[in-house]
């Protein structure tokens, strides 16, 4: 209860200023994310979820930028007008254009996988001016070479989005993961989600299985890609459990796109709360917890691979039969 007095005061003077509060005492809050998927549509409710948990009393404006970064622009421009007290950027896109146009607002990303690569900071061991957030690097590294174990894979197919520097950023992760590990790499670069299933059709017949990164332009056009590379009996492994539990990828691992929301929206109700961005590290999820592991074993047994039982016993999600069981 004091913390939401204490917001509701702030913002009352403030409005004075004309700062980030509503007419009716509320802190108002920018969130946009690059494209709608399952994943960062999670990590929105995360957000919400954690501000509401810490007692932020807040107008939030959700905005979509539909895979068009002159669209992230436009809504950057927008919550500049609006004068909100933080603004939020889910995804590379959109979290680039919030900082390049907020200036004296706290601008806070969310799964940027290199924000250093972006020019988001310079340093992960702080923020930087008004900017900070949360990092979706994944270990894809170990990802690869437990396809390669299991899936007994000897090519590996990489779809990206060029104009992406989260993704441009995971390629070379991957290229050098796909190198360690003695597999020959096929990449195939797209522009817009149109183009996935042109792509797919592209490969699908050079490699024995797919790996994906949690690219964003991908997963919006997600069950294209699934059905050319179910169809071929090629197997999928995905960096991002929350788009694929409904079948599709033998395979998934990576952290909990809402968990990451949440997260997320603690280093906003900080901020909120008095601390600045520049003494705010980059966050990561390095907890267990934080993490999913699927197995799709339909898609398994469609690609003739067994799933070593050691691995089934450690997922917290399997697809058998059309079904999704939660462990």
């Amino acid at each position: 209860m004091r913390k939401i007095i204490t917001v509701a005061v702030v913002c009352l003077a403030a409005l004075l200023l004309v700062t980030g509060c509503s007419k009716n005492g509320k802190v108002r809050i920018g969130i946009a994310k690059i494209v709608q998927h399952d994943a960062l549509d999670a990590c929105e409710r995360g957000i919400v979820d954690a501000l509401a948990a810490r007692g932020i009393d807040a107008d939030i404006d959700l905005q979509n930028a539909n895979g068009d970064v002159n669209t992230a622009a436009q809504i950057a421009n927008k919550f500049k007008s609006d004068k909100v007290a933080v603004a939020v950027g889910i995804a590379t896109p959109v979290a680039v254009s919030l900082a390049t146009t907020l200036k004296d607002t706290p601008v806070v990303f969310s799964v940027v996988t290199d924000p250093v690569a972006a020019n988001l900071v310079t340093t992960l061991a702080h923020g930087e001016g008004n900017v900070t957030g949360l990092s979706d690097y994944l270990d894809s590294g170990a990802h690869i070479a437990l396809f390669k174990e299991i899936a007994k894979i000897k090519t590996l197919g990489y779809i990206y989005t060029s104009s992406e520097a989260n993704s441009i950023s995971s390629l070379a992760l991957v290229e050098d993961a796909a190198k360690a590990n003695g597999l020959t790499l096929v990449s195939q670069a797209i522009s817009t989600s149109a183009e996935l299933r042109q792509a797919a059709e592209a490969i699908v017949n050079r490699v024995d299985g797919i790996y994906l990164t949690t690219d964003n332009t991908v997963f919006s056009a997600l069950p294209a890609l699934i059905q050319v590379f179910s169809a071929a009996k090629k197997p999928i492994f995905s960096g991002d459990v929350t788009g694929v539990l409904g079948g599709g990828a033998m395979i998934a691992s990576g952290f909990n796109y809402y968990k990451a929301g949440l997260a997320t929206g603690h280093i906003v109700a900080d901020i909120l709360q008095g601390k600045k961005p520049a003494d705010i590290p980059v966050k990561f999820l390095t907890e267990p917890s934080e993490s999913d592991l699927f197995f799709d074993l339909d898609e398994a047994k469609n690609c003739g691979v067994t799933i070593p039982a050691q691995y089934l016993s450690q997922a917290n999600y399997v697809f058998e039969n059309g079904k999704l069981t939660t462990k």
